[in-house]
């Protein structure tokens, strides 16, 4: 099948705006800096063993929850980077009201109102609804996410007209994406012996080129790239 063939028979792109990449000249140095404290959580995941994908919750100037994969720790596959922060600031900043859980945006003491999230990889589809109804302010991720983003690889979860209960985020990507896209294939170089059926990868080479967003290995489009994604690991020999 050709990569044509191949596109056409992708589904249609879902609702909600595409990804949407800052370019470097671009991007603030503030964000920059915190996006540089979430490559850390993210290194930190890599020498756990786990997928590395690392976040901070910035607000206010000051940096009030981080959160790293945990998954593979915990054996609990809900447990990415941001659902960690996110459980660490509703346990140190609780809201008092008690209609934050059913309409968290007009909540006065939200903790999430007027909060960026930066993360090394977009969120996936679950976080990235998440991060909707608890009302986030802001989201600035590293590499995109092709095979389950929700910020707009694969679901445009911050601003789905659809969500009408939620009110759209800003979300932005590109910041440190190169040195995101090395640490995750750095990481699926190794071996995995958790897995059911490990993989020996001894002939695997670290592919070191990294395409520009929007552009996949194979040519497709923006709206058919989640089967291609742009951290694929490495190639055999």
């Amino acid at each position: 099948m050709s990569h044509e063939d191949f596109a056409a028979a992708l589904p249609p792109p879902v609702r909600g705006s595409p990804a949407v990449y800052v370019a470097k000249e671009d991007q603030s140095e503030e964000d920059k800096q915190w996006m540089r404290e979430a490559l850390l959580m993210a290194e930190e995941a890599f020498e756990a063993l786990e997928v590395p994908v690392g976040s901070v919750f910035v607000r206010h100037g000051k940096i009030i929850a981080k959160g790293r994969n945990r998954t593979n720790e915990l054996m609990n596959a809900t447990r990415h980077a941001e659902l960690e922060a996110i459980d660490e600031i509703l346990a140190k900043y609780p809201p008092k009201s008690e209609h934050f859980a059913l309409d968290p945006h007009n909540c006065s003491d939200n903790p999430f109102k007027d909060t960026t999230l930066y993360v090394t990889v977009e969120p996936c589809i679950m976080c990235g609804s998440a991060l909707r109804q608890v009302g986030i302010g802001r989201v600035v991720f590293g590499a995109g996410n092709e095979r389950f983003g929700g910020n707009g690889s694969v679901l445009g979860c911050h601003d789905d007209p659809a969500l009408i209960s939620s009110p759209p985020y800003e979300a932005v990507g590109g910041y440190y994406r190169e040195e995101a896209i090395m640490l995750l294939r750095r990481f699926y170089l190794t071996e995995n012996s958790n897995a059911p059926n490990p993989r020996n990868k001894a002939k695997r080479v670290l592919k070191t080129e990294v395409q520009p967003p929007g552009v996949s290995m194979h040519g497709l489009s923006l709206a058919h790239r989640a089967h291609t994604p742009e951290h694929a690991s490495a190639k055999s020999k």
